[in-house]
């Protein structure tokens, strides 16, 4: 893969989420990127099968075919979102990248960075969930985290609401 871009999009199927992958697509991919969904689940959602197996290393990486069959995703007790497919299915046929999908299972905040590492990302976008003060003090930041703690540039897509 040398000479080709590997850029990381934080994804939960959330409305930020989803934002920013839109927003990297419209505005960082070009033909030929690497564009890898990063998917963090919380530790309570691996008890058993392929989330046992991947618990370390996270999920080995997974192809657009294999992350928009709901058949093979089951796998992974996974359930991806019908319009954060169609944007990266678009963007694959459109702009002739790769597109590819790993799921960690853990803390957002050490597994993004992480897998900026271990990938490795040359570029990760992030949506924010927008937090208050008092929650921010209190939960902390994810995306405030990984910002000062990644290894690469990282962009925090912010939604309007916020």
């Amino acid at each position: 893969m040398a000479g080709v871009r590997r850029l990381g999009v934080a994804v939960d199927f959330s409305p930020c989420s989803i934002k920013a992958l839109r927003w990297t697509v419209d505005n960082v991919v070009k033909e030929g990127d690497h564009l890898i969904l990063i998917i963090v689940r919380h530790p309570e959602n691996y008890e058993q099968g392929e989330m046992q197996l991947w618990e370390t290393t996270g999920s080995p990486l997974i192809p657009l075919a294999e992350f928009s069959d709901p058949t093979l995703m089951k796998r992974y007790e996974m359930e991806p979102k019908p319009e954060v497919i169609d944007i990266v299915s678009t963007a694959a046929r459109q702009k002739s990248i790769v597109a590819l999908m790993k799921i960690y299972w853990g803390d957002a905040r050490d597994k993004l960075c992480e897998a900026i590492d271990h990938v490795p990302l040359d570029y990760l976008t992030m949506g924010n969930r927008g937090l208050g003060p008092l929650q921010r003090v209190i939960m902390g930041s994810v995306s405030n985290y990984v910002v000062n703690n990644a290894t690469c540039p990282v962009t925090v897509v912010k939604t309007s609401d916020h």
